[in-house]
């Protein structure tokens, strides 16, 4: 049986978690595939780190020029993240004549295509099947399976660590604090969130889910990109009362003037495929005049989920190497056409706190009209000095939305615009 050699850049938790499969599975990887996968290098930062398997010192090095150089290296594991060396070595690698396998959302987010290009001009594979929702296959539905059909909506939980943090705050009443702290001692979330709770984690992924499904290259610069901070653990609950879930959404829609790509809060209909995705589960759902309604679903993060997907995309191109076929090109991305979010048509939740006295309602009612946002149900909290106001709005232009927000701020009457969040248009 043919060897195939691999190298991998990154030995954190998934470069680990791979390298320990290649080396301990061999045999029931060659029982499943047909193929021999041979660990032949591992570049890692700190060679002495205490690690779960003992690695052979000879396979370990701290330079991965030399991984992507070494002749009995015949395809390349890109795990390190980031974008440099990151995207400097995957390129050596594609320029080489090697494939390359990564789970690097930000690499392919912001330099794909280019990539994707070098890869078509040399003959090989680039895969990125980790890239988005770990274990959950989506890369390969979407460029292959699915080739055939126009998608129409993404809509994506693409983001473990902010769906745990929802999904403490609406069971167990917590504040984002103290769910984000939970999320920490779980190990669910790193010591620096930011990537995480702002949103941009999740708007690298949403560019590489659209461009695969609208065949147009859209880079993560191109996302409008809002995070979880400001959610407020009162208006999860007002939210329920109203039968929503909120989730941190993912999403890419075909308007017929261009496509529209965004990550931000979203409530979601409790009666939605997605709500009921809890904790840091992830899920993809597609919507396509042909397929009607797709949903992927599974854990989207982890050493061991990513790791699975990743070995998946090395059998397959190990599988390629031993055709000995120049490797098709899976993916062709044309320029993009993007329409601004402004010009969506949103639904919004507004909590309104005001003045409790005769003629209020009135003036909101006039402030919302005045800009073309009608209403489709109100419920008001607490009677007093000071009432809430719960508005949910019906589908209108965005920027009408927000003019009629600020409108509101500007009221006599209106001590405060206290929360706005999107809703899911069903």
């Amino acid at each position: 049986m043919v060897s195939i050699g691999v190298g991998i850049l990154g030995g954190g938790t998934v470069g680990g978690a791979l390298a320990t499969r290649l080396l301990t599975e061999q045999d029931a990887i060659a029982a499943k595939s047909g193929l021999t996968l041979e660990l032949r290098h591992l570049a890692v930062r700190d060679p002495g780190k205490p690690r779960p398997y003992v690695f052979p010192p000879n396979l370990m090095t701290t330079v991965p020029e030399e991984v992507v150089d070494d002749p009995e290296v015949d395809l390349v594991v890109e795990l390190m993240g980031g974008l440099e060396p990151a995207a400097g070595l995957v390129m050596r690698a594609l320029q080489a004549g090697k494939p390359v396998v990564t789970a690097n959302k930000e690499l392919m987010a912001t330099t794909g295509a280019e990539l994707l290009e070098e890869a078509g001009r040399r003959g090989v594979s680039l895969l990125f099947e980790a890239a988005v929702g770990g274990a959950i296959p989506i890369i390969r539905p979407l460029s292959e399976s699915l080739a055939g059909e126009r998608i129409t909506e993404v809509l994506g939980i693409v983001n473990g660590t902010t769906n745990f943090i929802l999904t403490r705050m609406c069971q167990q009443a917590t504040t984002f604090r103290e769910a984000l702290a939970e999320a920490q001692s779980l190990g669910y979330a790193e010591t620096d969130p930011t990537a995480d709770v702002s949103g941009a984690d999740a708007a690298a992924k949403a560019a590489i889910l659209a461009s695969l499904a609208f065949g147009t290259w859209v880079g993560r610069d191109m996302v409008h990109t809002e995070g979880i901070e400001s959610l407020d653990v009162a208006d999860i609950g007002f939210a329920a009362d109203l039968g929503y879930v909120p989730k941190l959404l993912a999403i890419a829609s075909e308007t017929g003037t261009g496509i529209a790509v965004r990550v931000h809060p979203t409530l979601v209909p409790v009666g939605h495929p997605l709500a009921s995705v809890s904790g840091s589960q992830n899920a993809i759902y597609l919507r396509g005049p042909g397929v009607d309604e797709l949903l992927f679903a599974g854990p989207g993060a982890g050493g061991g989920p990513t790791a699975t997907a990743v070995l998946g995309d090395i059998i397959e191109v190990a599988r390629e190497l031993l055709a000995g076929a120049p490797a098709p090109p899976r993916v062709r991305l044309a320029p993009a056409g993007l329409r601004p979010v402004a010009e969506l048509e949103t639904s919004w939740y507004l909590r309104l706190e005001v003045v409790d006295r005769a003629g209020v309602l009135a003036r909101i009612a006039g402030a919302f009209g005045d800009l073309g946002v009608s209403i489709e149900s109100m419920v008001q909290i607490g009677r007093g000095e000071t009432a809430t106001l719960i508005f949910v709005t019906h589908p209108s232009p965005e920027s009408g939305s927000r003019r009629a927000i600020e409108a509101l701020s500007g009221l006599d009457v209106v001590r405060q615009v206290a929360a706005a969040i999107r809703v899911l248009i069903a």
